[in-house]
């Protein structure tokens, strides 16, 4: 299958492009540096917004279409209207011009729990209404809507999932306020003192970059019939108090876990650090999974950093 990947010099890009040619696919990863997608990737450097850039990826054909490129939560907030060109502009006309050469085409859509807005509900499930508060919410809201009309229309077989905090994250500017989450890793992996702006009560849905990869690879290959209507599930993640994570990253690194202090920051610990319950069976019942336990999420994640 030829599988092109946008946003493939990412976090999770890059984990993806491995797990795919690992599988005998033909992968053509587009990024704005070329350099991070990994060898073995038809590799197309430029910016999607860029027609000519999206021309290059789809010329050689597109059996399926991994849309992970995005302009992140708080670089989107400084800057809506470059969240605006990326984020909308570009992924629209993306869905056109790959649904033109290849009709029906299976696309996956990365989407986020930041659509849900905040303050959030007692408990979130598939029942919970969309209520982003964020541009890059409401962005990821909008394209979600419009996977599911082109997927109406037979354009496309659009799945969108709605990713929860991915660990751990590369260390260094990210332009996400989610960072905090991956920094921790870093910090306890080097023995190093660590400042949690959110408080040790403060709990995260998570997920380990491995399993967000491969949940990826099986909404390539999904029936379309396990689907809701909108084609769209929140990702099943685990529910872990930042305190509880912390010491069970202390324990896998061999460090003592009063390493870390805490200075909660009242904005982000209300956007980040006070989910609810999350009950995802639209996502289960489709065949997605989490990592099964804290110690399992935690392992996951420091055999990628």
């Amino acid at each position: 299958m030829n599988v092109v990947i946008t946003g493939a010099g990412g976090f999770v890009g890059r984990e993806l492009v491995r797990k795919l040619l690992a599988l005998g696919h033909h992968v053509t990863g587009i990024d704005t540096q070329a350099g991070g997608i990994p060898g073995g990737a038809h590799a197309i450097a430029g910016d999607l917004g860029d027609a000519a850039v999206r021309r290059a990826a789809l010329v050689g054909g597109c059996d399926a279409l991994v849309h992970l490129a995005t302009v992140p939560g708080g670089a989107a907030e400084a800057d809506p209207a470059s969240s605006r060109r990326i984020n909308i502009d570009a992924m629209y006309d993306l869905l056109l011009e790959a649904s033109a050469i290849n009709p029906g085409l299976r696309v996956v859509y990365a989407s986020s729990i930041a659509v849900f807005g905040d303050p959030l509900p007692a408990l979130v499930d598939d029942a919970t209404p969309l209520s982003p508060k964020m541009v890059y919410g409401g962005h990821k809201a909008m394209m979600e809507d419009a996977v599911a009309m082109f997927s109406n229309r037979g354009m496309i077989d659009g799945v969108s999932v709605r990713l929860p905090g991915i660990l751990a994250r590369p260390k260094g500017p990210s332009g996400m306020k989610s960072a905090f989450m991956s920094d921790l890793f870093h910090a306890l992996k080097a023995g190093e003192r660590f400042t949690c702006p959110v408080s040790a009560e403060g709990t995260i849905w998570a997920q380990s970059v491995r399993q967000c990869a491969a949940n990826f690879v099986h909404a390539l290959g999904l029936d379309s019939a396990r689907l809701p209507p909108t084609r769209a599930v929140t990702l099943p993640a685990l529910r872990i108090a930042m305190g509880d994570l912390a010491a069970q990253i202390a324990r896998q690194c061999a460090v003592a876990p009063d390493l870390v202090t805490y200075a909660p920051d009242a904005m982000l610990e209300a956007a980040f650090a006070t989910q609810p319950p999350l009950e995802t069976p639209a996502a289960l019942h489709a065949g997605f999974a989490h990592d099964g336990d804290a110690a399992t999420l935690v392992g996951n994640a420091l055999a990628v950093i």
